[in-house]
């Protein structure tokens, strides 16, 4: 067998193709935000400038440089993860993140962990007993999940647990112990469970549905195994490639865009309430990092579901 047939060869590809690909997306982000975010020379100057305080400005902030000096710059300071600082408070932009991303972790893990358990063994109850009662529970849970937008369900949610039954605070994040954690992070987490539970039951069940059909699944049916040893034995491992790329692939979307809608609407300052701010204020330093480190996370989400894929599919890892 050659090398590149091999699975060093494999894990070679794919690496030189996540490199490429981590370029590329530096690459648009940086271009996006220089060329069509705001530009911060005009921030630092008064009413009327000279075409001389003009210059003085841009060449301070580096502005007079060509644009590849300015991504190879961009690029050098990215791997040293030296991000500028804040416009507006002046902060580092790198303490900003560190300070912001541990809330977003804490306020997003539950809800995206539980959802993703639940829709697994709804989805595997309904595949196995097509037509039965969880089955018909799953095609209402889909199309209302998949109907509803997830700012009318965190208003729902806030406006039944947070004003009306008055159980859990409406806004805000004063986090000092375990149980006012649990308090802040339960609407919130009931908010991601319903907004991703539709499109998670409609693509599981639909995983299943397949996988079941294929010839291992029959056989071993017919040999009479027992429904535990041929869901563990032959329809989860058939199903894991797609179902590890469906949640490798959702956590830069989850934390990235989840986090920017529920965190504003409930006055969470985790990193999508940073990202909110710096668009607003138009702080380019911290756009330009969300964006940056949000692409390499996507690109890494999905260098990792290649790369398990591969592992786990042999068929994958000779194409």
């Amino acid at each position: 067998m050659s090398v590149f047939g091999s699975r060093g060869g494999f894990l070679l590809r794919r690496l030189a193709a996540a490199a490429a690909l981590l370029l590329g997306v530096t690459l648009v982000s940086f271009t996006l935000t220089v060329h069509f975010g705001p530009d911060p020379t005009w921030e630092q100057l008064g009413r009327n400038p000279t075409p001389e305080q003009i210059e003085q400005v841009r060449r301070t902030l580096g502005h007079d440089r060509g644009f590849v000096l300015r991504y190879a710059d961009f690029l050098f300071r990215l791997a040293r993860l030296d991000l500028g600082h804040a416009l507006v408070s002046g902060e580092p932009v790198v303490d900003l993140l560190a300070r912001a991303v541990p809330v977003s972790l804490l306020l997003l893990a539950p809800g995206f962990l539980i959802g993703i358990a639940l829709a697994l063994a709804l989805a595997m109850l309904a595949a196995w007993r097509p037509r039965g009662l969880v089955d018909r529970f799953c095609d209402v849970a889909s199309a209302a999940g998949m109907s509803l937008s997830i700012v009318i369900i965190v208003i729902a949610l806030q406006a039944v647990f947070g004003v009306w039954l008055d159980w859990f605070p409406a806004r805000g994040w004063r986090v000092d112990g375990f149980a006012s954690y649990l308090r802040h992070v339960t609407v919130p987490s009931l908010a991601l469970i319903v907004a991703g539970l539709g499109y998670n039951l409609r693509f599981f069940r639909s995983v299943f549905r397949n996988v079941l059909h294929d010839p291992p699944v029959r056989t071993a049916r017919a040999f009479g195994f027992g429904d535990g040893r041929i869901a563990i034995r032959y329809v989860l491992r058939a199903a894991a490639p797609p179902i590890l790329t469906r949640i490798l692939v959702a956590v830069p979307l989850i934390v990235i865009s989840g986090s920017l809608i529920i965190e504003k609407h409930f006055g969470i300052p985790g990193i999508g309430m940073v990202t909110w701010n710096a668009v607003i204020s138009g702080d380019q330093p911290v756009m330009m990092a969300v964006v940056s480190l949000s692409s390499i996370l996507f690109v890494l989400a999905l260098s990792a579901t290649d790369l398990l894929t591969g592992l786990l599919d042999p068929k994958v890892r000779g194409a």
